[in-house]
């Protein structure tokens, strides 16, 4: 589905990322894990094409979308496929000055072209299925943490992508908040979704994730089974980093 092939990226002097590769393939739950600073919001941005790599490539289903070189046909097939890519950011991001429902069918409409009344009955069967519907007109500031969280999954979805990325849905969230937004992260990996997921939540990259990747100094340390990696990982990196979360 979306690849990244030898991704390297650089902020100045400083090489965020090293040589990463990586293949997300269809109904894939991807959990990437580690330390703060190893660079996994970077990739993620790099995927979704919020930034672009130093070095190597990003592909999407073998078409290239994002080098180093950023040359005009990149460029083309980047914005034909960057509605196909969701994402879903730490801190919401919803358009303050928007209803809810406005939020859900501004870019199916814009971008998608999809008529405004089909856009509508889109957004509100997906405000049904996060369990939002009595909040099609409310306004995000009065709305919980864990609300907005769940308006912005919907947002995503409403543009029906191929993929969604998270970057650390729930960080910014209490515990009871972080169940709601994972209850529809779950059903969204039952239903088959796309999703490579940036988090702390052990819990569902153990239960859901149908591959683990850990991340060290921006790189790929360990990458497999969920399951092998939290019972018997197998570097002393990964090791002491799961052994630091029981402290």
């Amino acid at each position: 589905m979306i690849a990244a092939e030898g991704i390297s990226k650089s902020f100045g002097d400083t090489e965020v990322l090293k040589d990463i590769v990586l293949a997300v393939d269809r109904k894939d739950v991807v959990c990437v894990i580690g330390p703060s600073g190893s660079g996994k919001t970077t990739l993620l941005r790099c995927l979704a094409l919020l930034e672009t790599p130093s070095a190597g490539r990003v592909t999407m289903e073998g078409q290239v979308i994002g080098d180093g070189t950023n040359g005009p046909a990149v460029r083309r097939a980047a914005a034909k496929v960057r509605p196909d890519i969701g994402m879903v950011f730490q801190h919401f991001n919803l358009w303050p000055h928007m209803t809810v429902l406005q939020n859900l069918i501004e870019a199916p409409v814009l971008v998608r072209k999809v008529p405004r009344k089909d856009a509508i009955e889109r957004a509100m069967e997906l405000l049904e299925k996060v369990g939002l519907a009595d909040k099609r007109d409310a306004y995000p500031a009065h709305l919980s943490g864990g609300q907005q969280q769940r308006v912005a999954i919907a947002r995503a979805l409403a543009m029906t992508p191929k993929i969604i990325l998270f970057d650390e849905a729930t960080s910014a969230l209490d515990p009871e908040l972080r169940h709601e937004v994972l209850q529809v992260m779950r059903q969204l990996a039952h239903e088959g979704m796309t999703m490579l997921v940036v988090t702390h939540e052990m819990g569902f990259a153990r239960g859901v994730g149908s591959r683990v990747v850990f991340m060290d100094q921006g790189r790929i340390v360990e990458d497999g089974d969920p399951k092998d990696f939290f019972s018997a990982p197998r570097t002393e990196r990964a090791a002491r980093f799961l052994q630091q979360l029981q402290d």
